[in-house]
């Protein structure tokens, strides 16, 4: 299956051709089993943390909320808010909780069956409608958890990076210029994001290749802040008393000034 993958990558971008025969064969298997409900809540309580405090705060959960199981949208939405804060969770990520759960018990967040049925853009659409849930937590679901072939998370600086080391550019792509290159490597932008996850790690180890060819991204525009523009402050026009005709500003000459200092 990987084969016709690989052949069309590398017959369009000879420049990735070069790290997939440099990375070897695409291994990637899609993780099964676990529901959107607890994927998700994983990715709350990983976010901003490393690892390992990550699954201890998970394990805590689980021990106090899930009774040795992972907890159940129901579980969560009744535990008490200092129960999770105790688990480790912060303010909002008991918030975000607390709204995947509620999220989950309306349907908004489907089971496992049901997101399989929906196209990417239907999931997107859907999950990120939880709090705390981005477009980068999604499009890792889809990829890692659900196996879907055409995913290129533009926003991933691992994926940049990579870019970036692979095509020998001196800083990393805008998002935008590295979704209108990926366009060629479609239907397949999931096996080439994982080969340029592979490509800063060939560069560690000293192994990637030099690139094939030169590349030129498209350039990308940045907008400029509108800056409200400055009107000239005019003062009101004066007019003489009892008159409707306007009066001229009377000017002090040192004579006068010096005049009135006198008096």
């Amino acid at each position: 299956m990987s084969q016709p993958i690989l052949r069309h990558l590398a017959a369009v971008d000879p420049v990735l051709g070069g790290v997939i025969r440099a990375a070897g064969p695409y291994r990637h298997e899609p993780e099964a089993g676990a529901e959107p409900f607890q994927i998700l809540a994983q990715a709350i309580a990983h976010q901003q943390l490393n690892g390992t405090a990550a699954n201890t705060i998970l394990a805590r959960l689980i021990a106090s909320c899930g009774q040795g199981a992972f907890p159940t949208p129901a579980q969560v939405l009744a535990a008490p808010v200092e129960q999770l804060r105790a688990a480790g969770f912060s303010f909002a990520k008991v918030a975000a909780l607390k709204d995947l759960a509620t999220k989950t018990l309306a349907a908004v967040v489907p089971d496992r069956g049901t997101l399989g049925q929906l196209d990417d853009a239907a999931i997107i659409e859907r999950l990120t409608q939880v709090r705390g849930v981005g477009r980068w937590t999604v499009e890792m679901l889809l990829i890692f958890q659900l196996g879907r072939p055409d995913v290129l998370p533009v926003d991933d600086f691992g994926v940049r990076n990579g870019f970036r080391a692979a095509y020998g550019l001196r800083s990393l792509p805008h998002p935008k210029a590295l979704a209108a290159w990926g366009e060629r490597w479609k239907p397949y932008r999931s096996a080439a994001a994982w080969y340029l996850w592979r490509a800063v790690e060939l560069e560690r180890a000293g192994t990637l290749p030099a690139p094939a060819e030169r590349v030129r991204l498209p350039r990308i525009r940045k907008r400029r802040r509108a800056t409200p523009k400055r009107g000239k402050q005019r003062r009101p026009p004066l007019r003489r008393r009892g008159t409707g005709t306007r009066a001229r500003p009377r000017r002090r000459t040192k004579a006068r000034r010096s005049a009135r200092r006198a008096r």
